[in-house]
């Protein structure tokens, strides 16, 4: 193989190279681009294997983050690069809204669960929001076609934890076309339904509740039907957001079993919500991913 692993971009690239790390059999890479959805700049981060950065097509995971989080968060603490390593998987990890920077100033609230870091993977419909928060336009569109047209991506799935864990769920089963598989790490499974949710889609639907449902991701499986062969999703059974009633994991059972969607959802006595849970889960979601790779 070519001793030489530095990705070659296209000369019509938009996207900046912010830093390149060498990581087990690959490179992690971070980038920065000036987003149309968001009318921000908007940065992620890539790990490529070896054989992405000699040219070869990849399976691909798209993860999403929770709130408060950016790439940043996964990409160090997640330790998912030795399995993405060993099985030839770029994993890609977006910011998780758009954010104020010297250039521009993007709406925010002092709520965790609201504003930047917090943007649900929705597009918002309600002022100050609209303006920015079009996460879902970003995710679906903007960024999966930056994506494919960049980078050696052969099929991509999606993933996430928490706030990430709903966007994954949502966005793939509303965009079927785009991912061949999704899985699930501690997710918010009915944002209508939680007390998280139901604050943030406040501000950015206002009080029209068919705008809610249609961005909950157990109502829009439940409507949609079966979408995948199977869908993974992991709790951790001492998950402090869990036993508060912020996530609504039985909504999403409900919603699969009334979809016919296969579900594989994991308890795990003892895990909470932290990197640590996602430390020890992710080995087997990168796992689903490729499985499901291998079969399409």
């Amino acid at each position: 193989m070519n001793n030489s692993y530095n990705h070659s971009l296209s000369v019509n690239t938009k996207l900046t190279q912010k830093s390149v790390n060498r990581c087990f059999n690959g490179e992690q890479h971070y980038y920065r681009h000036q987003s149309a959805a968001t009318k921000t700049p908007m940065t992620f981060s890539i790990y490529m294997p070896d054989e992405a950065l000699s040219g070869q097509l990849c399976p691909a995971i798209l993860y999403l983050s929770g709130l408060t989080c950016s790439a940043d968060n996964v990409t160090h603490k997640g330790h998912f690069q030795q399995k993405c390593s060993e099985l030839g998987i770029i994993f890609i990890a977006p910011d998780t809204s758009p954010r104020s920077d010297a250039d521009i100033e993007v709406a925010d609230d002092e709520r965790y669960f609201v504003g930047q870091g917090a943007g649900y993977y929705v597009d918002a419909k309600e002022a100050p929001w609209a303006e920015h928060f079009n996460m879902e336009t970003y995710i679906v569109e903007e960024l999966y076609d930056l994506l494919r047209a960049e980078f050696p991506i052969s099929t991509m799935g999606i993933m996430g934890h928490s706030m990430g864990g709903h966007g994954s769920l949502l966005l793939g089963f509303k965009h079927p076309s785009k991912f061949i598989s999704v899985s699930a790490m501690s997710p918010v499974c009915s944002a209508s339904e939680s007390s998280w949710g139901q604050k943030a889609y406040t501000e950015y639907f206002g009080d029209d509740k068919t705008l809610w449902e249609k961005a909950d991701a157990s109502k829009v499986i439940a409507k949609l039907g079966r979408q995948y062969a199977s869908i993974l999703v992991d709790q951790g059974g001492a998950d402090e957001f869990f036993l508060e009633g912020h996530l609504q994991t039985s909504k999403l059972q409900e919603a699969c079993e009334k979809a016919k969607q296969p579900l594989t959802l994991r308890y795990h006595a003892g895990h909470d919500h932290s990197y640590y849970f996602i430390q020890s889960m992710i080995t087997d979601h990168i796992e689903h991913h490729w499985h499901m790779a291998q079969l399409n």
